[in-house]
């Protein structure tokens, strides 16, 4: 099974008590916990080890009459072909998701011991890990993707993108929202230093290119470095350039379940990296300054992001000195306007001292992501939630 290149979080298993004094009752935890039972020694230790690649915490009885109590709970009851037996005979209720794990695959009883129990699914492994690895992961975290993802690209070099996804991440995060800001430009000197954050220790993408399967969100979140409550996944300052699709297809995956708001810097050409960003964007803004140059440059960059893209919408930069507004440049682009948003005093000294954009709310930036990500989570209200 390929392994995810980041630390497994810490499992956090609870063995349920098989003899002894009834212990006082603890406090319950948020939310139900996958049920593992099984004495096999064996077989337990390949359930944590399958459970910390899904950042799953987990609840272990090793005999059945323990495992009553979170039997009807568990959102995952997952049983050693060893328990099964004894389970049968206490005849428990008849319940969906639970898994028998039988010890030899070509052992005919153990599928009439997965009938008697209601078994779901007989597994054996290796061959069906990253199978229990996945609905571990989805019992934990959820299936649904249902972050707000907004993709930024700029017209032109130099159009302000990186700084617009910043501001709007720090904007999101003001608001409450949980929200991951990944870079996928490898030319644009890293987010992390539009961030402030290049000296935190944590993941970049070089420790990430080898991603497969399923990436837990959870174990994301707490590798990555960030800044102000906003975590961020940027490039180091090696010479990684590219990123496997498969790669990017994996972390995105995996910030959609875990956040609210997920901003991705984009590039402006298209690879199939960034055609499987585009696909999963909820809105592509482009960001485009008020000149007829860049408006000329832009064109471009908007006939490829519209062949991928389902919503892209301008926003304007202003000043303009040939007079341009908002309307003019999204006009001559044939796209909505998101809005235009007006010139930012003393911005470049701000990044140069390592100040984060988007940090003052009544600043032109502050106020013009505040207005954008109304309108964002207006047309996402699953975000909003």
């Amino acid at each position: 099974m390929d392994t995810v290149p980041i630390p497994d979080p810490e499992v956090s298993v609870i063995h349920l008590p098989s003899q002894g004094p009834r212990p006082k009752r603890a406090v319950s935890p948020a939310r139900p916990r996958p049920l593992l039972i099984t004495a096999d020694d064996d077989l337990l230790d390949d359930l944590l080890r399958l459970a910390a690649a899904a950042g799953a915490e987990v609840d272990v009885a090793s005999d059945p009459s323990t495992a009553r109590s979170a039997w009807p709970t568990a959102p995952v009851v997952i049983i050693g072909d060893d328990q099964a037996e004894g389970l049968t005979r206490l005849t428990p209720t008849r319940r969906h998701d639970v898994y028998l794990i039988g010890r030899t695959a070509d052992d005919p009883a153990v599928w009439r011991r997965g009938v008697a129990l209601g078994a779901e699914r007989v597994l054996h492994f290796p061959a069906d890990e990253p199978w229990l690895t996945d609905r571990l992961a989805d019992a934990t975290e959820g299936e649904t993707a249902n972050a707000c993802v907004v993709g930024v690209v700029g017209g032109r070099g130099g159009a302000g993108a990186s700084v617009l996804a910043t501001a709007l991440s720090v904007t999101g995060c003001r608001r409450g929202l949980a929200v991951m800001l990944i870079d996928l430009d490898p030319l644009g000197g890293g987010l992390d230093l539009v961030l402030g954050a290049e000296d935190a220790s944590g993941v970049r993408w070089p420790d990430l290119v080898g991603s497969r399967g399923r990436l837990s969100a959870r174990a994301l979140q707490t590798e990555l470095p960030g800044r102000h409550g906003l975590t961020v996944l940027s490039w180091d300052r090696g010479d990684l350039l590219a990123v496997p699709a498969e790669s990017a297809r994996v972390v995105l995956a995996a910030a959609r379940r875990g956040c609210d708001l997920v901003v991705l810097d984009l590039p402006r050409t298209l690879d199939h990296t960034t055609e499987e960003a585009l696909s999963v964007c909820s809105t592509v803004v482009l960001v485009v300054p008020a000149e007829v140059r860049a408006v000329a440059a832009a064109s471009r960059v908007a006939a490829a992001l519209t062949t991928v893209a389902h919503d892209v919408r301008v926003v304007s930069r202003g000043p303009s000195h040939a007079g341009l507004d908002g309307s003019d440049v999204a006009t001559a682009l044939g796209l909505p306007l998101a809005l235009h948003m007006g010139a930012e005093r003393r911005l470049t000294e701000q990044l140069d001292r390592g100040e984060t954009p988007g940090l003052r709310e009544r600043s032109p930036l502050g106020m013009a992501c505040g207005q954008l990500l109304d309108m964002l989570l207006n047309d996402h209200p699953a975000s909003a939630a």
